[in-house]
């Protein structure tokens, strides 16, 4: 009678114990619950290379700004100094789309501050700047992009310019999965992705001028963002990469060819909301997006650039056709 009590004790414990670490284990969420607007997806556990959702992860695709991370890549490996002052140029000027930008000609900054700008902003000036001041120019520079991308195992990815407005910039989910996980090898591109904002000193002028992120989810304190990347050209929809903490684990997340400024925002919700519970948000909002672009969906017309490769183009007005950027 007297080992009854601690024989019940332990039995209890015992149990306690199993239950309580089957409410700690981590979740297995089911990618069948998953729902999402954008139309390529890949999100993979950062720590193990095991994919824990993917759609449409092999197609490729135009991506826009999300280049810049591997422009990033190249002028860091470059060993260039990162105080060496850069002067943008009318040959840094978007002819393609005609975006805009605060850099102006002659706008002086050291190549760390183009850097972060390019990263943080998705400033394109900043980013052809950095390219033209790499040694034998632009073409090297794409060259030394596209030899790095073979390095990383990126099959299926070919890159024509820094910037990411070229519509022949292309890859695949998987593809920019690699990319980030070796942007996240060097600090400066995990910290100067994830600023929230920034002020540089703009050189001859001494004006000072302020850039904010052009991903909002860097400054929500929901997120453990610690390196991401916005793309957008018409031809790529809004792109969105990240490497980011959820559920206790670091998730590599690409979202490709979402439709609505902020659908790509709202598709990295579902896919955290569902890693920390395995269930969905609702998806109505980002699919109402969807529909009506594909009633009003034109045929597309091919254009060639700059004696470059044809590309397609929607004949939607010359303005829309022109934006560009993050």
């Amino acid at each position: 009678m007297k080992m009854r009590f601690p024989i019940v004790l332990t039995a209890f414990l015992t149990v306690f114990a199993v239950c309580g670490a089957r409410a700690q284990a981590p979740l297995s969420p089911d990618p069948a619950k998953l729902r999402l607007a954008s139309a390529n997806v890949l999100v993979l556990d950062a720590q193990s290379g095991q994919p824990l959702y993917s759609k449409g992860a092999e197609e490729v695709t135009p991506i826009a700004s999300l280049t810049k991370l591997m422009t990033a890549i190249v002028t860091i490996e470059s060993g260039l100094p990162l105080d060496e002052a850069l002067a943008v140029d009318m040959d840094d000027f978007d002819y393609l789309k005609g975006t805009r930008s605060r850099l102006t000609l002659g706008a002086t900054l050291p190549r760390r501050e183009m850097l972060q700008l390019a990263l943080m902003s998705s400033e394109n000036r900043a980013a052809s700047t950095l390219a033209r001041n790499y040694p034998g120019g632009v073409d090297a520079f794409v060259g030394a992009m596209n030899a790095k991308a073979r390095a990383l195992g990126m099959t299926r990815t070919r890159f024509e310019d820094p910037t990411g407005l070229s519509p022949n910039n292309v890859s695949t989910a998987s593809d920019l999965a690699r990319l980030v996980r070796a942007s996240a090898q060097y600090p400066l591109i995990r910290d100067f992705s994830t600023t929230p904002s920034h002020y540089v000193e703009v050189q001859p002028t001494g004006r000072l001028l302020g850039f904010n992120n052009s991903n909002r989810l860097v400054s929500s304190a929901d997120w453990d963002i610690q390196l991401q990347k916005t793309g957008y050209i018409r031809e790529a929809g809004r792109c969105l990469v990240m490497l980011a903490n959820v559920a206790s684990k670091p998730m590599i997340i690409v979202l490709l060819d979402s439709i609505g400024k902020f659908t790509r925002l709202g598709d990295a919700q579902r896919v955290k909301y569902w890693l920390e519970t395995g269930q969905t948000l609702p998806l109505a909002a980002a699919f109402g997006y969807k529909a009506p672009a594909a009633k009003s969906a034109k045929p597309r017309a091919v254009v060639k650039v700059k004696g470059k490769a044809p590309a397609a183009q929607n004949s939607r007005s010359s303005r829309s056709a022109r934006a560009g950027g993050a």
